[in-house]
Parts: C-alpha cells; structure tokens; sequence
C-alpha cells in the first residue's frame, strides 16, 4: 500500500505555526514511505475563505519547501461531486430531508440543557419503521442530515494517542448539507479523502471529536477508513494557548523576521516529535527518521530563545552567496543599495557568527553602506580628548599605507605602533574607533572591520569625528 497523505487548510485566514507542523508531519510522513503528499484546500466557507488567503497558504508551503505531489484541489470545484453522494445516501436511506428551523433548534437545545442535558438533535424527521413524519412545511428549505447509529460504539487506534472510543449515543443525526445545498465540512472531508485514496489523516487533535462522525460516514459509503493521527497542540511558554504575543502570526511573518526556512522546518519538526537527543539535523535527516511512533501525545510548548538558537546555527552554515543575497533584499527593501559599499559577501562573512536572524544581520552590515551618526551620548562617553588623541596618530598612520598594502596584518600593525606611541591599551583605540566608524562600541575584530571599510571610507569618517 502506497502511503498517501494530505494538508487541508480552510483558506479562511495566513498559514500559522499549528498549520506548518501540520503540513510538514504529513509530508515528511510521506516522504519517509517514499509514498504521496497532497494539498487540498477546503474552501467552502465561501464568507470566510479569500484569494489573499489561498495565496499565504501556498506561499508559506512553497518556502518551507514542502513540494507536493498532487494538488492544490479545491472543494468548490468539487460540488457535483458532494452532490452526487449526498444523493446517493438520501437514496439508499442513510440520509434524510430535515424541516427543523433554526428557531425550533434552539427551543429544542433550551429544553434540553433545562432538563441538564447535553444539547444535540433530537431526531424529530428522522424516519424509523412504524414512525409517521408530518408533511413537509411550506416554505422551510430542509437540510439533509446523516443517520447515524444511535446504540454502541466508535473508535479507532490513534496513531498518537492510542485507542479512542466514543458511545454513538452522545453522537446525533449531523448536518451533511445546509439548506441552501452546500455541504458541510465532516461531509466533504470524508468524500474527498475517500475519492483521493488517503491512506493517514494527521491532523491536530481539535478534529478529534469529528472523527467518530466522518468514521460513521465511511463505513455508510463502504469505504476504507484511514489511519488518524491527531497531534496534540502547540502552547505558548508559559504553557497558554498560543497567540499572537508568542509568535502565533503568519508562517511568512518569520521569513520578513529573519528565519531560514531549514531553521523553521527543524525547528517544527522538534515540536511534538523526537529523534533522541537530535536538536539539529538536515531535511534529508527529518525524512530518513521520521515517524509517528515518536510523537508525544502531550502539547508542546514553543520557544522563541530555542528558535533563535536553530536559525543562528542555520546562519553559520548557509553558504555565503546565498546569505548576502538573502540581506541584499533586506537592505533593497530599506532603500540602501550594497553596491554602493564594500562587496557585500565579504561584510556578511565577518558578522554571520553575530547574527541569530537575518534581519539582525542585516542590521549588523548597514553601517558600511549608509553614513553613520553615532548617538552624542555614545560619543560623549568614548571619544574624549585622549581618545581623539590616539584616533588622530592612528588615522595619520593609515594614511600612509598604499591601498594595496591594506590589509587587516598592515593595519594590526599601524595600531600596535599607535597604542606603543601614545602609551595606551588597546580599549582606548579600539572602542572610540569602533564607535567613529560603526556607531556601536562592539563589533569583529576592529583591524578586519577597517580592512573591509576601506581606506577612503575609513580616513572620510575619522575626518568627520576626530
């Protein structure tokens, strides 16, 4: 049996961090079985569902790197079909035509969460032997709704959480189409994993409770039910939902953030799944290992120090090219052109070990190509008149050395004989020099950071403070 899997987002909002753990689990799943990995986006809720939304989702899929085999399928295009089974299932008495109002319905629930009660459908048009239904009332347009066994049992062996079991008496005669003819979310769910030969749903555990009821609807069809997995949540640090003030936010938001996607992917990998003690492993290392046996059923909890830690580990070994690109973008994106500066590979290559996301480092690498305007108070607190003293012998001993002859060796060298000169440490050069130069007391080594800066660029701006 070939492994087929799929990720079904509602389009009804961006692709969040639940979402992407979903996706990922589901393609590395079926990557590791060297079997499908299918996108459907289920689009019904026609008032919520957008084309912007659409468009996060495949963005965020696209730059995790998450390559599909199939899709994307839409529901909307699938209508006939949901109503050629619908149809079927009124036929063989599986299904059948619901007057109720929506005012009757809540009278109903009243009475019964009166009487203590769980609310549900009462069964009030549902046809049994001997039962004797009134005429249908003019002018209410019925919902079909699914006969579902009333005594015994559901369950499953969940693939995460082990056996789960349900008594059908707390279940009711669900809504398969809505009054107006669309059908329902349990319905096209079950209809589409059918026709699309799922062979494992994995999803989040809040579709837990649905799948006793889309279990019903397979055994009605006569269909192969699926191996469910359902992934426990992901919390926040302090153990709460997760929301918008722990980085609940789009997928995307951490690309305009600075993250890698191989950083993202190891990272969700980690939450909620295991591979011993491996923190940090490459995506071919994700496929080879990964499984559903080591999935914890308890919730996992996100961290954004230990995000940070992945991406700046990521950032160490991405090849150079690929990082200035990468910053090249963010400082277009800032107006500031890297053309106009020391090639920008080589910057990168001095601060990447400084860097925990690419916006930091972009931050790191903008003093050397915009003018820098270190704060008065900065200034005030390091460049005194001694340290004016010693920027003005170590400027005029930079002057003298060929711009072929610079080099980080030439200018250590031009700075041990400053410091020798003037009787100082080397905190009195170097913190003034790096505050003349950069705007910031910390900084590379200070003789690489002038060696990268240039001659010109480095005398212009001793020039314009000392």
């Amino acid at each position: 049996m070939s492994v087929r899997t799929r990720f079904a987002p509602s389009p009804t909002g961006y692709l969040h961090l639940g979402g992407a753990r979903t996706a990922l689990f589901n393609w590395a799943y079926a990557r590791h079985h060297k079997g499908q990995f299918i996108l459907r986006i289920e689009d019904t809720d026609r008032e919520r569902s957008t084309p912007q939304a659409v468009q996060a989702i495949l963005d965020g899929i696209h730059w995790l790197g998450l390559d599909y085999d199939e899709g994307p399928f839409y529901q909307t295009q699938r209508m006939d079909r949901y109503r050629e089974v619908i149809q079927r299932l009124l036929n063989e008495g599986k299904a059948y035509y619901c007057y109720a109002t929506p005012e009757e319905l809540e009278a109903m629930r009243e009475a019964q969460r009166a009487q203590g009660l769980k609310p549900k459908y009462d069964g009030r048009w549902r046809p049994e032997p001997g039962k004797v239904l009134p005429p249908p009332p003019d002018g209410v347009p019925p919902v079909v709704r699914f006969k579902a066994p009333t005594s015994g049992k559901v369950g499953w062996h969940d693939l995460v959480k082990g056996w789960i079991e349900f008594d059908n008496s707390e279940l009711d005669d669900f809504v398969i189409a809505r009054a107006d003819g669309t059908p329902t979310y349990n319905f096209c769910v079950v209809v589409d994993d059918w026709d699309m030969a799922i062979t494992h749903v994995i999803r989040g555990d809040d579709h837990v409770n649905n799948t006793p009821r889309q279990i019903h609807l397979y055994h009605a069809l006569g269909a192969t039910l699926p191996h469910f997995a359902h992934l426990s949540m992901i919390l926040g640090p302090d153990g709460q939902k997760l929301s918008k003030r722990h980085g609940a936010v789009s997928v995307m938001q951490y690309h305009a953030d600075g993250y890698l996607p191989e950083a993202m992917v190891n990272y969700l990998a980690r939450l909620g799944w295991s591979h011993g003690d491996d923190e940090l492993f490459t995506r071919e290392q994700l496929v080879a290992w990964f499984d559903l046996d080591h999935i914890t059923p308890s919730a996992a909890r996100f961290d954004f120090d230990k995000l940070r830690w992945v991406n700046a580990h990521y950032i160490k070994e991405t090849p150079i090219a690929r990082l200035a690109s990468e910053v090249a973008e963010r400082l277009a994106r800032r107006g500031v052109d890297p053309e106009h500066g020391p090639q920008l590979e080589t910057v990168v290559a001095l601060y990447r070990d400084r860097a925990d996301t690419l916006e930091v480092l972009t931050d790191l690498v903008l003093p050397f190509y915009q003018p820098v305007h270190p704060p008065a108070e900065l200034v005030a607190a390091q460049v005194d008149d001694l340290a004016r003293t010693v920027l003005r012998d170590f400027r005029a001993r930079l002057e003298t050395l060929p711009e072929t002859d610079w080099t980080p060796e030439t200018i250590a060298a031009a700075m041990k004989a400053t410091l020798a000169a003037c009787g100082v440490k080397m905190p009195k050069l170097g913190i003034p020099l790096r505050v003349v130069l950069l705007g910031t007391k910390q900084s590379p080594a200070i003789d690489q950071v002038v060696a990268v800066l240039g001659k010109r660029e480095t005398l212009a701006r001793l020039d314009r403070l000392v």
